[in-house]
């Protein structure tokens, strides 16, 4: 009976903590109920992993004189990690935010793939369907280990640009056969070592080094402007490679977090793919923005400069505005001081509502969380099939940092590689103007048509400055209190 009851904690834990998952995921379906499901979900990832220790009173008389070393190594190793993610949380920047979120989903698929070498390389994986299932999960938690590790580099500056080379799709066609085969003579020669030309670990590590080799070869090509997709991908792939070796360990914390991170992860790839209008194998396996770079030509019209006072001034006297914020507010961190801006506009009986694109920015929901950061209500906040239809009506559209999202060559350039995509009709508004700090293009390399467009007028400078500079100029008009 005593041996019994560390399963049965074991057991009662795991199902508390997968209800805190499930509960706290169901919170986060809502902007106003998100950070509690967050840290509801926290909790029950603390539940899981205190209950990992319960194992130590189940184990072989063998491992006992071990257990006191393997103890402290896992305290020192949850000391590490939880204080280098606490460190980090907390001094990250709002704009650094998708590369930390890269690196954790590697982390994720690196924890998979470590548990797979573990029950490898010691032999553990009992039987041809065990062995199968462990290898899956070591392949998938590879690749996102190494993709998101390059998918990090890219986001962080560090690789600039898409590395694409004559023949690279049909290379990493050969290198994931490669991988699959080896897979295969791991599974075949476990059942007859006989068979084995080489040592197992030999070719186990040459299983890991192809796995690694193909996150890193799919991800290189990739362009910036597939980012989130990509980030969403891996997110998939980390969950599913955790709960696939949860199932080799009979582990159902481990299942039940892998199967809900894996199923929001390839539910938020696919919504966004839907509003870029293309398919995941076409974000996977084609070469995005170089048919825009080739082919784009000479874009009509003039950019025409305009002063922060004149643009905030005229916000003063409009009936409507939408405000459509990108990436450029995040890297001036001016949320705050949009906000305080548009409560000004607010006490002069100007109705201002916030327009946010689904890939706004460099990772799904970046421009949410800005924006709540610096209170602005739910309720003024609207997604594109929401809004969309209401830029024909809207006196001003401010554009803040924003750029392929808003451009209407998705709709007419045919050679452009965001056509069909779904955009902001920013431009349908009856005056335009884009705060951005010079002519460069957007992330995805293709030059705007919108800025070149007769109702609009650039604003150059810091999103944070000219904000300032605008609610000056408000200010020196004369309002009512701001509320």
């Amino acid at each position: 009976m005593l041996t019994l009851l560390p399963q049965l904690g074991i057991g009662a834990v795991d199902l508390a903590a997968a209800f805190l998952f499930l509960y706290g995921l169901h919170r986060m379906s809502s902007p106003v109920t998100a950070p509690s499901g967050i840290f509801v979900a926290g909790i029950g990832m603390a539940v899981a992993v205190l209950a990992s220790f319960l194992y130590a009173f189940d184990v072989s008389a063998a491992a006992r004189s071990n257990l006191p070393v393997n103890l402290g190594l896992v305290v020192v190793a949850l000391a590490l990690g939880g204080g280098v993610a606490w460190w980090g949380g907390r001094k990250v920047a709002m704009t650094a935010m998708p590369q930390m979120v890269a690196i954790y989903n590697g982390m994720g698929g690196g924890a998979a793939g470590a548990i797979a070498a573990v029950e490898l390389f010691g032999n553990k994986a009992k039987g041809a369907n065990a062995l199968i299932m462990t290898l899956l999960g070591a392949l998938i938690g590879a690749v996102s280990l190494s993709g998101s590790l390059i998918a990090w580099a890219k986001l962080d500056g560090v690789i600039n640009k898409p590395v694409r080379v004559k023949g690279q799709q049909v290379f990493n066609g050969l290198v994931l056969l490669a991988t699959c085969l080896l897979g295969v003579y791991i599974v075949v020669a476990s059942a007859d070592r006989a068979a084995l030309i080489w040592a197992m670990p030999t070719w186990i590590y040459l299983f890991f080094g192809c796995a690694l080799a193909l996150g890193i070869l799919m991800t290189l090509p990739i362009g910036g402007a597939d980012m989130p997709v990509v980030i969403s991908i891996f997110n998939a792939f980390t969950g599913l490679a955790v709960g696939i070796e949860g199932y080799v360990l009979q582990n159902p914390a481990l299942m039940i977090a892998g199967m809900v991170v894996g199923a929001a992860g390839m539910l938020l790839t696919l919504l966004m793919a839907k509003a870029m209008n293309r398919s995941v194998s076409n974000v996977i396996f084609t070469n995005f923005g170089e048919v825009a770079t080739r082919k784009q030509g000479k874009i009509k019209g003039s950019l025409k400069p305009t002063q922060a006072g004149d643009a905030g001034i005229a916000m003063r006297y409009a009936a409507s505005v939408i405000v459509v914020p990108g990436y450029g507010l995040a890297v001036s961190q001016g949320q705050g001081k949009l906000y305080e801006f548009v409560k000004m506009l607010q006490a002069g009986g100007v109705s201002v509502k916030f327009a946010v694109h689904p890939v706004a920015g460099r990772m799904p929901g970046q421009m949410d969380v800005l924006l709540a950061e610096a209170g602005v209500p739910y309720d003024m906040i609207f997604q594109l099939e929401d809004i969309n239809d209401q830029f024909d009506t809207t006196d001003v559209a401010l554009v803040i940092g924003a750029n392929d999202v808003v451009n209407p060559a998705a709709r007419t350039d045919k050679s452009s590689a965001i056509y069909g995509m779904p955009i902001l009709n920013a431009d349908h508004a009856k005056q335009v103007f884009v705060i951005k700090r010079g002519e460069g293009k957007g992330y995805a390399g293709i030059v705007n048509e919108l800025f070149y467009a007769d109702n609009c007028n650039m604003v150059y400078g810091d999103a944070q400055a000219v904000l300032i500079k605008m609610s000056e100029a408000v200010r020196g008009l004369g309002l009512p209190a701001v509320a």
